[in-house]
């Protein structure tokens, strides 16, 4: 077996085993009467369907044999570290924490597995682009996003997908900032360090 169809294989399986198991998680949230959009306002669900879409196409544009262009690597880097911080703060902060509903097979598919898969897969075949500071401004752009409209409807309808950013529970609005604070070091160290080991590791697939 040639490194393109480890490469190709492995992205469109992992791909879709992540959208399984998001797809059977909705369901039992769905059939528990529990709100879908709160479903889509957790960081690891749509970060987790983010990166499926990601592994999908690019393992598409490998089978096709096209080149990513700058676009591609970013919007990878940025699936990649996203990924990468779910399971950081998954072992971190959540770890502990009653599940409720979620799937044991589903929980280690999307907090544990996947965070390693993408990971894997940017050390495996790095980006083509090379990567400079610039570049982390545009990783940090989804959970920065993803901060300030989960802190605008938590206000608005009073839900709150982490117990961190949900001000009765985290201590105040000055625990939220903490907590935010650190989650963005986080996410900036992980940044570089996948910026410096895109920089230096060989690709192993040659378009």
């Amino acid at each position: 077996m040639t490194k393109r169809n480890v490469l190709v294989g492995g992205r469109f399986f992992f791909g879709l085993l992540t959208l399984v198991a998001v797809g059977a998680q909705l369901t039992v949230h769905v059939g528990l009467g529990y709100d879908v959009w709160n479903f889509f306002s957790y960081f690891t669900n749509l970060s987790n369907i983010f990166a499926a879409l990601v592994l999908l196409i690019s393992g598409y544009r490998v089978l096709v044999r096209k080149r990513p262009s700058e676009a591609d690597d970013v919007t990878r880097g940025t699936a990649t570290i996203a990924m990468a911080v779910v399971g950081l703060v998954f072992g971190a902060l959540l770890a502990g924490e009653d599940l409720g509903s979620l799937l044991p097979w589903v929980n280690f598919v999307v907090h544990y597995l996947m965070p390693v898969v993408m990971v894997l897969d940017w050390l495996f075949q790095p980006p083509r682009t090379t990567l400079r500071p610039k570049h982390i401004w545009y990783w940090l752009l989804y959970p920065i996003g993803y901060l300030a409209y989960s802190l605008i409807r938590g206000a608005l309808v009073n839900w709150y997908p982490y117990w961190f950013i949900d001000p009765a529970r985290a201590g105040g609005w000055g625990g939220v900032v903490i907590f935010a604070l650190a989650i963005s070091v986080g996410f900036l160290v992980v940044s570089l360090a996948m910026m410096w080991l895109g920089n230096k590791m060989k690709r192993q697939v040659d378009y």
